[in-house]
Protein backbone atom coordinates (compact mmCIF):
# COMPACT_ATOMS: atom_id res chain seq x y z
CA UNK A 1 0.00 0.00 0.00
CA UNK A 2 2.70 2.84 -0.83
CA UNK A 3 1.56 6.22 -2.43
CA UNK A 4 1.20 6.17 -6.31
CA UNK A 5 4.37 8.87 -7.11
CA UNK A 6 7.50 7.78 -5.60
CA UNK A 7 8.49 11.32 -4.71
CA UNK A 8 10.75 12.22 -1.77
CA UNK A 9 9.46 14.00 1.05
CA UNK A 10 10.29 17.91 1.07
CA UNK A 11 13.79 18.29 2.79
CA UNK A 12 13.77 18.51 6.65
CA UNK A 13 14.21 22.12 7.68
CA UNK A 14 13.89 23.58 11.51
CA UNK A 15 11.77 26.54 9.53
CA UNK A 16 8.03 24.85 10.43
CA UNK A 17 6.26 27.54 7.92
CA UNK A 18 8.95 27.06 5.05
CA UNK A 19 8.28 23.38 4.96
CA UNK A 20 4.14 23.97 5.42
CA UNK A 21 4.51 26.71 2.21
CA UNK A 22 7.06 23.88 0.81
CA UNK A 23 4.35 21.12 0.75
CA UNK A 24 1.73 23.62 0.06
CA UNK A 25 3.06 24.00 -3.16
CA UNK A 26 3.67 20.92 -3.87
CA UNK A 27 0.27 19.55 -3.28
CA UNK A 28 -1.07 22.53 -5.29
CA UNK A 29 0.49 20.94 -8.66
CA UNK A 30 -0.80 17.58 -7.21
CA UNK A 31 -4.16 19.31 -7.38
CA UNK A 32 -3.75 19.92 -11.09
CA UNK A 33 -2.99 17.09 -12.13
CA UNK A 34 -6.23 15.25 -9.97
CA UNK A 35 -8.37 17.40 -11.76
CA UNK A 36 -8.39 14.58 -14.32
CA UNK A 37 -8.47 11.94 -11.66
CA UNK A 38 -10.03 8.58 -12.91
CA UNK A 39 -12.92 7.10 -10.97
CA UNK A 40 -10.40 4.05 -10.60
CA UNK A 41 -7.92 5.80 -9.41
CA UNK A 42 -9.96 7.82 -6.27
CA UNK A 43 -11.18 4.31 -5.30
CA UNK A 44 -7.45 3.15 -5.44
CA UNK A 45 -6.53 5.76 -2.58
CA UNK A 46 -9.54 4.74 -0.71
CA UNK A 47 -9.00 1.31 -0.94
CA UNK A 48 -5.39 1.26 0.43
CA UNK A 49 -7.06 3.47 3.46
CA UNK A 50 -9.12 0.68 4.12
CA UNK A 51 -6.46 -2.15 3.98
CA UNK A 52 -4.25 -0.21 5.69
CA UNK A 53 -6.82 0.49 8.84
CA UNK A 54 -7.75 -3.41 8.62
CA UNK A 55 -4.07 -4.45 9.02
CA UNK A 56 -3.70 -1.99 11.84
CA UNK A 57 -6.85 -2.34 13.68
CA UNK A 58 -4.82 -3.26 16.97
CA UNK A 59 -2.87 -0.60 16.45
CA UNK A 60 -5.71 1.52 16.12
CA UNK A 61 -6.72 0.39 19.43
CA UNK A 62 -3.64 0.61 21.54
CA UNK A 63 -3.07 4.79 19.96
CA UNK A 64 -6.64 5.49 21.44
CA UNK A 65 -6.12 3.45 24.88
CA UNK A 66 -2.65 5.35 25.46
CA UNK A 67 -4.61 8.71 24.95
CA UNK A 68 -7.65 8.68 27.44
CA UNK A 69 -8.18 4.77 27.60
CA UNK A 70 -10.30 4.15 25.44
CA UNK A 71 -12.15 0.94 25.63
CA UNK A 72 -10.80 -1.43 22.59
CA UNK A 73 -14.90 -2.07 21.68
CA UNK A 74 -15.74 1.91 21.79
CA UNK A 75 -12.97 2.47 19.52
CA UNK A 76 -14.54 -0.30 16.92
CA UNK A 77 -17.78 1.29 17.15
CA UNK A 78 -16.54 5.13 17.37
CA UNK A 79 -13.21 5.38 15.50
CA UNK A 80 -12.95 2.36 13.47
CA UNK A 81 -16.59 1.88 12.31
CA UNK A 82 -17.44 5.04 11.06
CA UNK A 83 -14.19 5.72 8.73
CA UNK A 84 -14.56 2.10 7.47
CA UNK A 85 -18.37 2.60 6.23
CA UNK A 86 -17.83 5.84 5.40
CA UNK A 87 -15.07 4.63 2.68
CA UNK A 88 -17.29 1.77 1.76
CA UNK A 89 -19.93 4.19 1.41
CA UNK A 90 -17.86 6.25 -1.11
CA UNK A 91 -16.39 3.27 -3.06
CA UNK A 92 -20.14 2.03 -3.74
CA UNK A 93 -21.24 5.09 -5.09
CA UNK A 94 -18.44 7.61 -6.46
CA UNK A 95 -19.57 6.29 -9.62
CA UNK A 96 -22.46 8.09 -10.02
CA UNK A 97 -21.89 11.06 -7.29
CA UNK A 98 -18.22 12.24 -10.06
CA UNK A 99 -20.77 11.79 -13.09
CA UNK A 100 -22.07 14.97 -14.51
CA UNK A 101 -25.88 15.69 -13.85
CA UNK A 102 -28.24 17.12 -16.50
CA UNK A 103 -30.49 19.81 -15.77
CA UNK A 104 -33.71 20.42 -17.57
CA UNK A 105 -33.93 23.37 -19.91
CA UNK A 106 -36.90 26.32 -19.75
CA UNK A 107 -38.12 27.25 -22.57
CA UNK A 108 -36.58 30.56 -22.22
CA UNK A 109 -33.21 28.56 -22.80
CA UNK A 110 -34.73 26.45 -25.76
CA UNK A 111 -31.35 24.91 -28.19
CA UNK A 112 -29.32 24.69 -25.25
CA UNK A 113 -28.62 22.13 -22.78
CA UNK A 114 -27.36 22.39 -19.59
CA UNK A 115 -25.40 20.37 -16.82
CA UNK A 116 -23.78 20.37 -13.35
CA UNK A 117 -19.78 19.42 -13.32
CA UNK A 118 -18.35 18.09 -10.24
CA UNK A 119 -14.61 19.29 -10.22
CA UNK A 120 -12.14 19.28 -6.72
CA UNK A 121 -11.59 22.44 -5.11
CA UNK A 122 -8.04 21.71 -4.88
CA UNK A 123 -5.94 21.79 -1.81
CA UNK A 124 -7.78 21.30 1.30
CA UNK A 125 -6.84 21.09 5.25
CA UNK A 126 -8.66 19.29 7.75
CA UNK A 127 -8.39 20.35 11.16
CA UNK A 128 -9.41 17.37 13.69
CA UNK A 129 -10.40 17.91 17.91
CA UNK A 130 -9.10 15.72 20.47
CA UNK A 131 -12.33 13.60 20.93
CA UNK A 132 -12.88 10.92 18.46
CA UNK A 133 -9.04 11.75 16.84
CA UNK A 134 -9.34 8.81 14.40
CA UNK A 135 -12.65 9.33 13.41
CA UNK A 136 -12.78 12.91 13.00
CA UNK A 137 -9.52 13.19 11.21
CA UNK A 138 -10.08 10.72 8.37
CA UNK A 139 -14.45 11.02 7.46
CA UNK A 140 -13.37 14.32 5.88
CA UNK A 141 -10.63 12.92 4.13
CA UNK A 142 -12.17 9.62 3.08
CA UNK A 143 -14.80 13.17 1.32
CA UNK A 144 -11.65 15.03 0.31
CA UNK A 145 -9.85 11.88 -1.64
CA UNK A 146 -13.25 11.10 -2.98
CA UNK A 147 -13.57 14.77 -4.40
CA UNK A 148 -9.98 14.37 -6.19
CA UNK A 149 -8.53 16.85 -3.33
CA UNK A 150 -5.63 16.58 -1.76
CA UNK A 151 -5.00 17.38 1.92
CA UNK A 152 -2.93 19.00 4.82
CA UNK A 153 -4.00 16.82 8.15
CA UNK A 154 -4.25 18.54 11.65
CA UNK A 155 -4.18 16.25 14.87
CA UNK A 156 -5.06 16.96 17.81
CA UNK A 157 -1.98 17.48 20.04
CA UNK A 158 -4.32 16.45 22.96
CA UNK A 159 -3.76 13.10 21.45
CA UNK A 160 -0.43 12.69 20.71
CA UNK A 161 -0.29 8.65 20.66
CA UNK A 162 -3.06 8.84 18.13
CA UNK A 163 -1.34 11.78 16.28
CA UNK A 164 1.64 9.89 15.56
CA UNK A 165 -0.23 6.80 14.28
CA UNK A 166 -2.32 9.39 11.70
CA UNK A 167 1.18 10.45 10.59
CA UNK A 168 2.48 7.09 10.39
CA UNK A 169 -0.52 5.90 8.35
CA UNK A 170 -0.18 8.47 6.06
CA UNK A 171 3.32 8.62 5.46
CA UNK A 172 2.96 4.38 4.45
CA UNK A 173 -0.05 5.14 2.08
CA UNK A 174 0.59 8.65 0.09
CA UNK A 175 3.52 11.02 -0.81
CA UNK A 176 2.99 14.33 1.32
CA UNK A 177 2.48 16.00 -2.68
CA UNK A 178 -1.19 13.99 -1.88
CA UNK A 179 -1.46 13.84 1.81
CA UNK A 180 0.73 15.29 4.78
CA UNK A 181 0.48 15.45 8.59
CA UNK A 182 2.14 18.60 10.31
CA UNK A 183 1.60 17.42 14.03
CA UNK A 184 1.68 20.32 17.22
CA UNK A 185 0.16 22.82 18.96
CA UNK A 186 -2.50 25.63 18.31
CA UNK A 187 0.48 27.47 16.61
CA UNK A 188 0.87 24.83 13.83
CA UNK A 189 -2.39 25.49 13.20
CA UNK A 190 -2.15 29.45 13.15
CA UNK A 191 0.62 28.88 10.82
CA UNK A 192 -1.68 26.29 8.33
CA UNK A 193 -4.09 28.81 8.44
CA UNK A 194 -1.93 31.63 6.98
CA UNK A 195 -1.94 29.59 3.46
CA UNK A 196 -4.32 29.81 0.97
CA UNK A 197 -6.24 26.85 0.87
CA UNK A 198 -9.21 26.01 -1.47
CA UNK A 199 -11.37 24.14 1.19
CA UNK A 200 -10.83 24.18 5.34
CA UNK A 201 -12.72 21.44 7.40
CA UNK A 202 -12.68 22.64 10.96
CA UNK A 203 -14.25 19.95 13.93
CA UNK A 204 -14.13 21.93 17.13
CA UNK A 205 -15.31 24.33 19.38
CA UNK A 206 -17.59 27.27 18.07
CA UNK A 207 -15.23 29.98 20.13
CA UNK A 208 -12.23 28.42 17.40
CA UNK A 209 -14.55 28.00 14.76
CA UNK A 210 -14.83 31.23 14.63
CA UNK A 211 -10.78 31.84 14.59
CA UNK A 212 -10.89 29.37 11.60
CA UNK A 213 -14.11 31.38 9.47
CA UNK A 214 -12.03 34.83 10.28
CA UNK A 215 -8.25 33.08 8.60
CA UNK A 216 -10.35 31.74 5.86
CA UNK A 217 -12.33 35.01 5.07
CA UNK A 218 -8.31 36.48 4.49
CA UNK A 219 -8.11 33.77 1.49
CA UNK A 220 -12.45 33.83 0.60
CA UNK A 221 -11.28 30.01 1.63
CA UNK A 222 -14.94 27.84 1.41
CA UNK A 223 -15.21 26.04 5.61
CA UNK A 224 -17.15 23.62 7.03
CA UNK A 225 -17.37 23.99 10.38
CA UNK A 226 -18.31 21.06 12.24
CA UNK A 227 -18.77 22.57 15.84
CA UNK A 228 -20.73 21.49 18.93
CA UNK A 229 -23.33 23.25 21.67
CA UNK A 230 -25.97 22.22 24.22
CA UNK A 231 -27.59 19.16 22.48
CA UNK A 232 -31.12 18.46 24.35
CA UNK A 233 -32.97 15.35 24.53
CA UNK A 234 -36.73 15.55 25.39
CA UNK A 235 -38.79 12.56 26.83
CA UNK A 236 -42.61 12.92 26.66
CA UNK A 237 -44.76 11.24 29.42
CA UNK A 238 -45.65 8.96 26.50
CA UNK A 239 -41.63 7.68 25.61
CA UNK A 240 -40.84 4.10 27.03
CA UNK A 241 -38.79 5.45 30.25
CA UNK A 242 -36.27 2.15 30.21
CA UNK A 243 -35.58 2.56 26.63
CA UNK A 244 -35.03 6.23 26.68
CA UNK A 245 -32.98 5.40 29.64
CA UNK A 246 -30.55 3.10 28.26
CA UNK A 247 -30.44 4.95 24.65
CA UNK A 248 -29.57 8.45 26.60
CA UNK A 249 -27.35 6.33 29.05
CA UNK A 250 -25.34 5.14 25.75
CA UNK A 251 -25.22 8.33 24.03
CA UNK A 252 -23.96 10.51 26.94
CA UNK A 253 -21.35 8.10 28.56
CA UNK A 254 -20.35 7.14 25.58
CA UNK A 255 -16.42 8.45 25.39
CA UNK A 256 -17.23 9.58 28.90
CA UNK A 257 -19.19 12.22 27.44
CA UNK A 258 -16.55 14.04 25.56
CA UNK A 259 -18.60 13.69 22.34
CA UNK A 260 -20.00 16.88 20.52
CA UNK A 261 -23.79 15.10 19.80
CA UNK A 262 -23.73 13.53 23.01
CA UNK A 263 -27.47 14.53 25.13
CA UNK A 264 -25.86 17.74 27.18
CA UNK A 265 -29.15 18.02 29.74
CA UNK A 266 -32.90 16.28 29.61
CA UNK A 267 -35.84 17.92 29.36
CA UNK A 268 -38.23 15.48 30.92
CA UNK A 269 -42.34 15.81 31.73
CA UNK A 270 -42.79 16.45 35.05
CA UNK A 271 -45.14 13.31 35.00
CA UNK A 272 -42.51 11.11 34.43
CA UNK A 273 -38.96 12.98 35.83
CA UNK A 274 -38.66 10.77 39.04
CA UNK A 275 -39.54 7.54 37.09
CA UNK A 276 -36.42 8.55 34.13
CA UNK A 277 -34.01 9.86 37.12
CA UNK A 278 -34.42 5.60 38.25
CA UNK A 279 -34.14 3.76 35.15
CA UNK A 280 -31.11 6.38 34.07
CA UNK A 281 -29.35 4.95 37.06
CA UNK A 282 -30.53 1.46 36.20
CA UNK A 283 -29.38 1.74 33.08
CA UNK A 284 -25.68 2.99 34.79
CA UNK A 285 -25.33 0.46 37.18
CA UNK A 286 -26.13 -1.73 34.22
CA UNK A 287 -23.30 -0.75 31.41
CA UNK A 288 -20.69 0.43 33.96
CA UNK A 289 -20.98 -2.22 37.19
CA UNK A 290 -22.68 0.64 39.53
CA UNK A 291 -23.66 3.96 39.46
CA UNK A 292 -20.83 4.99 42.15
CA UNK A 293 -17.70 4.39 43.26
CA UNK A 294 -18.19 0.46 41.74
CA UNK A 295 -17.60 2.38 37.85
CA UNK A 296 -14.43 3.23 38.47
CA UNK A 297 -13.39 -0.21 37.85
CA UNK A 298 -15.01 -0.76 34.15
CA UNK A 299 -13.28 -1.45 32.02
CA UNK A 300 -15.86 0.16 29.57
CA UNK A 301 -15.95 3.91 30.94
CA UNK A 302 -13.02 6.13 29.50
CA UNK A 303 -11.45 8.92 31.00
CA UNK A 304 -11.11 12.33 30.75
CA UNK A 305 -8.71 13.51 28.14
CA UNK A 306 -6.20 15.42 30.32
CA UNK A 307 -6.08 17.37 33.37
CA UNK A 308 -7.04 20.45 32.31
CA UNK A 309 -10.10 19.45 31.33
CA UNK A 310 -11.01 17.13 34.67
CA UNK A 311 -10.26 20.00 36.59
CA UNK A 312 -12.82 22.12 34.16
CA UNK A 313 -15.23 19.77 35.12
CA UNK A 314 -14.77 19.20 38.79
CA UNK A 315 -15.39 22.83 39.04
CA UNK A 316 -18.30 22.81 37.34
CA UNK A 317 -19.56 19.98 39.64
CA UNK A 318 -18.55 21.82 42.45
CA UNK A 319 -20.27 25.01 41.76
CA UNK A 320 -23.54 23.35 40.58
CA UNK A 321 -23.68 21.15 44.11
CA UNK A 322 -22.66 24.19 46.35
CA UNK A 323 -25.60 26.54 44.47
CA UNK A 324 -28.29 23.80 45.16
CA UNK A 325 -28.08 21.19 42.66
CA UNK A 326 -28.69 17.97 43.83
CA UNK A 327 -26.87 14.81 43.32
CA UNK A 328 -29.24 11.85 42.10
CA UNK A 329 -26.70 9.54 41.06
CA UNK A 330 -22.59 9.47 40.47
CA UNK A 331 -20.24 12.15 41.67
CA UNK A 332 -17.62 10.34 42.43
CA UNK A 333 -13.88 11.70 40.68
CA UNK A 334 -10.39 10.59 40.80
CA UNK A 335 -8.23 13.11 39.91
CA UNK A 336 -5.10 10.76 39.71
CA UNK A 337 -6.30 8.63 37.09
CA UNK A 338 -8.78 11.63 35.54
CA UNK A 339 -11.98 9.76 36.22
CA UNK A 340 -16.22 11.20 36.53
CA UNK A 341 -18.01 8.52 37.41
CA UNK A 342 -21.45 8.73 35.05
CA UNK A 343 -23.52 11.68 37.36
CA UNK A 344 -26.67 12.88 37.15
CA UNK A 345 -28.10 15.80 38.28
CA UNK A 346 -31.52 17.49 40.03
CA UNK A 347 -32.27 21.23 39.64
CA UNK A 348 -28.81 22.92 38.41
CA UNK A 349 -29.35 25.95 38.91
CA UNK A 350 -29.50 28.10 35.36
CA UNK A 351 -27.11 30.40 35.59
CA UNK A 352 -24.34 27.74 36.82
CA UNK A 353 -21.54 26.95 34.07
CA UNK A 354 -23.10 23.01 33.40
CA UNK A 355 -26.45 24.77 32.35
CA UNK A 356 -24.51 27.75 30.13
CA UNK A 357 -21.93 25.67 28.40
CA UNK A 358 -21.33 22.56 26.69
CA UNK A 359 -20.81 19.86 29.52
CA UNK A 360 -18.37 17.55 26.87
CA UNK A 361 -18.04 15.30 30.09
CA UNK A 362 -19.71 12.55 32.00
CA UNK A 363 -22.43 14.85 33.52
CA UNK A 364 -25.51 14.66 33.00
CA UNK A 365 -28.46 17.98 34.34
CA UNK A 366 -32.35 16.77 33.99
CA UNK A 367 -34.82 19.43 34.40
CA UNK A 368 -38.21 18.74 34.30
CA UNK A 369 -41.28 20.74 32.14
CA UNK A 370 -44.82 20.70 31.99
CA UNK A 371 -46.28 21.15 28.66
CA UNK A 372 -44.57 21.59 25.26
CA UNK A 373 -44.37 24.85 25.06
CA UNK A 374 -42.17 25.18 27.49
CA UNK A 375 -39.75 22.97 26.20
CA UNK A 376 -40.12 24.16 23.06
CA UNK A 377 -39.26 28.03 24.22
CA UNK A 378 -35.98 26.33 26.48
CA UNK A 379 -34.44 24.72 24.06
CA UNK A 380 -34.96 28.13 21.39
CA UNK A 381 -34.06 30.31 23.57
CA UNK A 382 -30.55 28.54 24.02
CA UNK A 383 -28.48 28.44 20.72
CA UNK A 384 -29.32 26.16 17.67
CA UNK A 385 -27.67 22.87 18.92
CA UNK A 386 -26.14 20.23 16.41
CA UNK A 387 -28.05 17.62 17.82
CA UNK A 388 -32.12 17.36 19.26
CA UNK A 389 -33.09 14.13 20.65
CA UNK A 390 -36.91 13.64 21.34
CA UNK A 391 -38.70 10.44 23.06
CA UNK A 392 -42.08 9.60 22.61
CA UNK A 393 -45.29 7.71 20.85
CA UNK A 394 -46.89 10.94 19.84
CA UNK A 395 -46.16 11.27 16.63
CA UNK A 396 -48.01 14.68 16.45
CA UNK A 397 -45.42 15.77 19.04
CA UNK A 398 -42.73 14.50 17.11
CA UNK A 399 -44.07 17.36 14.53
CA UNK A 400 -44.84 19.87 16.32
CA UNK A 401 -41.18 19.71 17.75
CA UNK A 402 -39.61 18.91 14.25
CA UNK A 403 -41.30 22.35 13.24
CA UNK A 404 -40.75 24.27 15.93
CA UNK A 405 -37.05 23.95 16.81
CA UNK A 406 -33.83 23.67 15.02
CA UNK A 407 -30.93 21.59 15.07
CA UNK A 408 -28.68 20.35 12.80
CA UNK A 409 -29.68 16.66 13.06
CA UNK A 410 -32.80 14.94 15.01
CA UNK A 411 -33.24 11.50 16.38
CA UNK A 412 -36.15 10.77 17.47
CA UNK A 413 -36.25 7.55 20.11
CA UNK A 414 -32.76 7.32 19.80
CA UNK A 415 -29.60 8.94 20.56
CA UNK A 416 -26.44 9.80 18.18
CA UNK A 417 -27.42 7.18 15.84
CA UNK A 418 -28.04 9.22 12.61
CA UNK A 419 -24.23 10.22 13.01
CA UNK A 420 -23.58 6.76 11.38
CA UNK A 421 -26.71 6.97 8.90
CA UNK A 422 -24.45 7.73 5.38
CA UNK A 423 -27.44 8.85 3.40
CA UNK A 424 -27.86 11.23 6.10
CA UNK A 425 -25.86 14.93 6.05
CA UNK A 426 -24.44 15.63 9.11
CA UNK A 427 -23.32 19.53 10.67
CA UNK A 428 -25.10 21.81 12.59
CA UNK A 429 -26.63 24.98 12.19
CA UNK A 430 -25.61 28.44 13.13
CA UNK A 431 -23.32 28.32 16.05
CA UNK A 432 -23.33 24.34 16.15
CA UNK A 433 -21.91 24.64 12.60
CA UNK A 434 -21.89 25.75 8.71
CA UNK A 435 -22.03 22.71 6.11
CA UNK A 436 -22.60 19.11 6.34
CA UNK A 437 -20.36 15.99 5.70
CA UNK A 438 -20.71 12.63 5.24
CA UNK A 439 -21.79 10.58 2.24
CA UNK A 440 -22.55 12.41 -1.46
CA UNK A 441 -22.75 16.04 1.15
CA UNK A 442 -19.09 15.06 1.94
CA UNK A 443 -18.37 14.76 -1.33
CA UNK A 444 -20.02 18.08 -2.49
CA UNK A 445 -18.06 19.47 0.50
CA UNK A 446 -14.99 19.49 -1.32
CA UNK A 447 -16.37 20.04 -4.84
CA UNK A 448 -17.20 23.24 -6.84
CA UNK A 449 -20.21 22.23 -9.11
CA UNK A 450 -19.29 24.11 -12.19
CA UNK A 451 -22.37 25.30 -14.03
CA UNK A 452 -22.12 24.29 -17.85
CA UNK A 453 -24.29 25.30 -20.52
CA UNK A 454 -24.09 24.71 -24.36
CA UNK A 455 -25.27 26.75 -26.89
CA UNK A 456 -26.42 25.55 -30.69
CA UNK A 457 -24.81 27.30 -33.24
CA UNK A 458 -27.08 29.43 -35.75
CA UNK A 459 -30.56 31.22 -34.69
CA UNK A 460 -31.29 31.16 -30.77
CA UNK A 461 -33.25 32.36 -28.32
CA UNK A 462 -31.35 35.02 -27.15
CA UNK A 463 -30.38 36.32 -31.04
CA UNK A 464 -33.61 38.52 -31.21
CA UNK A 465 -33.48 40.20 -27.85
CA UNK A 466 -30.01 41.54 -28.62
CA UNK A 467 -29.84 45.56 -29.11
CA UNK A 468 -30.63 47.76 -31.38
CA UNK A 469 -33.93 47.07 -28.95
CA UNK A 470 -36.22 48.12 -31.56
CA UNK A 471 -39.74 48.08 -30.87
CA UNK A 472 -40.21 44.40 -32.33
CA UNK A 473 -37.34 43.10 -29.71
CA UNK A 474 -39.23 45.18 -26.91
CA UNK A 475 -42.34 42.91 -28.21
CA UNK A 476 -40.20 39.89 -27.74
CA UNK A 477 -39.17 41.03 -24.25
CA UNK A 478 -43.00 41.95 -23.58
CA UNK A 479 -44.13 38.77 -23.96
CA UNK A 480 -41.14 36.51 -22.19
CA UNK A 481 -41.90 38.38 -19.14
CA UNK A 482 -45.33 37.61 -19.50
CA UNK A 483 -45.18 34.19 -20.48
CA UNK A 484 -42.13 32.97 -19.20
Amino acid sequence: MMHEQADSPPAPTTDMPARMQQVFEQQRQTAQAWRSSTLAERQDRLRNMLSWMEQNRNAIHEALYNDFQKPHPETDISEIYPVQAEIKHALRNLRNWMKPRKVSTPLSHVGTSSYIQYEPKGVCLIIAPWNYPFNLQLVPLVSCLAAGCTAILKPAEETPHTAQLLERMVGELFSPREVAVFTGGKEVAQELLKLPFDHIFFTGSPQVGKLVMKAAAEHLSSVTLELGGKSPAIVDYTANLKEAAERIAFGKWLNAGQTCIAPDYVLVHERVSEPLVQELKKAIAKMYGGEGPESKASHDLARIINQRHFERLQRALQQALAAGAELASGGTLAADERFIAPTVLRSVPEDSQLMQEEIFGPILPIRSYRDLAEAVEYVNARPKPLALYLFTDRPELKQEMLQRTSAGGVCVNDTALHYLQPNLPFGGVNWSGMGKAHGHWGFLSFSNEKSVLQQRSGLTSTSMLKPPYSPAVQKMINLLLRYL
